[in-house]
């Protein structure tokens, strides 16, 4: 039984189990705060094991869900896209992305280049999508679930967690609780802040310029890293439309430049575009709108406390250099829902601190790992300098003529490394 109340989108499944009560409140198993890539795939996940969320975001779905490319879009792991498709949304996005077979990258434009290309039968070593897709997948996927209740264009008025449980009073009148709290609303999570829970944070010198455009030559699937100094120029392969080939463009470049480059014309952009690539894909044309975006690094101290469990941005936020963002949101969605259906099976409260220590554990190591990594990458190709060019050109040799390095480089693509959750094999808890 599905209803629609309100001035967003209310889904109440009744039919499995929800404990409705008095003046509006509604008891379930969590509470959602924020229901972006990683808070919706969250919610539905769950759903998926048997689980009821109720997911609070702000957002007017008549906007994030509006026709037209918005210049954003997302590598999905393979790992990550097996999760999707265990779960029910990978159908929903069948035929809207596509698949990277390779990933080459270079110093510049200088000689000497590493290809990561795995073996015809081991896959692509992900997908690229358009955000609207994965936005517009997620949103069906959760309004049609019985265990989701999605609360559109509305906000938490007041949050408790008390020993007892959590409680939250929302902007619409409602009170509902569970308990455990989950925040998902991004870098600058307001419940991470009322939590007290301290972030490793700093910016770095760069701005990154996103969007999409046309080419010349085929991309054959390929994403393209290329470093200079002033930042990495990532290309990324997206399905072919009307007009021609497609790629996405990640361009980093000095904070100090960013103005510059915003008021730079489609005919301007697209020129420097084009020397940045050498020309390798021809012609460039039909820009996207794009958007820009300072980055930054932050790390949570932790990410648990009291009846709370952090997932996404809101603990941990890297630089785009390795494309490593929304997948380390999906693994944390993966072990999280892992932790919590087991829990359920053993009838132990959701919110019980050993659950949320052996969430905190299991994640904290990969999240640190790859957060370190992604920084020093950073660092080492913003190195300026001839000598400094040389260096990262051998050690891109290096790696490119050592099998089990280029190997260990490609499962961390694929996001395969380390201790996997079942979900993140393709394989339902």
């Amino acid at each position: 039984m599905i209803a629609r109340t309100g001035p967003g989108v209310k889904v109440a499944a009744l039919a499995a189990g929800f404990r409705a009560g008095r003046a509006g409140r509604m008891d379930m198993d969590v509470i959602i705060l924020g229901g972006g890539l990683v808070g919706a795939t969250l919610a539905v996940g769950l759903s998926a094991h048997g689980l009821s969320a109720t997911v609070v975001d702000p957002a007017d779905p008549a906007i994030t869900l509006a026709p037209g490319f918005d210049g954003r879009a997302s590598a999905v792991a393979s790992a990550s896209g097996r999760m999707l498709d265990a779960i029910g949304v990978g159908s929903r996005l069948a035929g809207q992305g596509c698949p990277i077979a390779r990933i080459r990258v270079s110093d510049g434009l200088k000689p000497g280049r590493l290809d990561f290309e795995p073996a015809a039968d081991d896959g692509a070593l992900g997908t690229m999508y358009e955000n609207k897709a994965l936005r517009r997948a997620l949103f069906d996927a959760a309004t049609g679930a019985d265990g989701v209740d999605l609360r559109m264009q509305t906000r938490a008025v007041s949050v408790e967690r008390g020993t007892a449980g959590v409680s939250v009073t929302l902007s619409s009148g409602d009170t509902v609780r569970a308990p455990l709290l989950i925040a998902a609303e991004g870098r600058n999570s307001p419940t991470r802040a009322a939590a007290g829970i301290t972030v490793a944070q700093w910016r770095y010198d760069h701005t990154a310029t996103i969007g999409a455009f046309h080419h010349e030559r085929p991309h054959d699937n390929t994403a393209f890293e290329i470093f200079y100094p002033a930042g990495p120029f990532a290309l990324l392969p997206l399905p072919d439309d009307a007009i021609g080939h497609r790629s996405a463009i990640v361009w980093t470049v000095a904070s100090r430049d960013a103005a510059g480059m915003a008021k730079l014309g489609d005919r301007a952009f697209l020129h420097e575009a084009e020397k940045r690539m050498g020309g390798f894909l021809g012609r460039l044309s039909d820009p996207s709108p794009r958007g820009a975006y300072p980055l930054g690094f932050h790390h949570a101290g932790r990410l648990t406390a009291d009846r709370l469990a952090l997932v996404g941005d809101a603990g941990h936020g890297i630089h785009p250099i390795a494309g490593q963002g929304l997948n380390l949101g999906f693994r944390d969605v993966a072990v999280l829902i892992e932790v919590l259906v087991e829990g359920k099976r053993l009838g132990m409260d959701l919110g019980a601190p050993a659950l949320l220590d052996r969430y905190a554990r299991w994640r904290g190591v990969d999240t640190f790992a790859v957060a370190f990594a992604t920084d020093s990458l950073t660092r080492l190709f913003g190195i300026p300098g001839r000598t400094a060019s040389a260096v990262r050109r051998l050690g891109i040799g290096a790696v490119n003529a050592i099998p089990p390095l280029k190997d260990r480089f490609m499962a961390e693509a694929r996001g395969e490394s380390g201790k996997l959750p079942k979900l993140l094999e393709g394989v339902r808890v």
